[in-house]
């Protein structure tokens, strides 16, 4: 069963070996879900200070659910 994820969520994304020497899991918050498709959403997360200090990047958006699970 797919987790169901909303605004709020403290999550982690995983950026994959397209990312080089980045790739790996990153904390962040759910901020905003734009749907694309009656079953599909982009969810954009708004990255912890570390990930962005790591990424060069404040928010980052993620399509593929099994790139996102919830933070312990």
């Amino acid at each position: 069963m797919d987790e169901t994820f909303k605004i709020g969520d403290r999550v982690q994304i995983r950026l994959d070996s397209k990312f080089g020497d980045k790739e790996g899991w990153y904390t962040g918050t759910i901020v905003r879900v734009d749907p694309y498709s009656e079953h599909r959403s982009f969810y954009w997360i708004r990255l912890n200070a570390e990930a962005q200090a790591v990424l060069q990047l404040r928010e980052i958006s993620v399509f593929n659910l099994k790139n996102i699970k919830k933070a312990e």
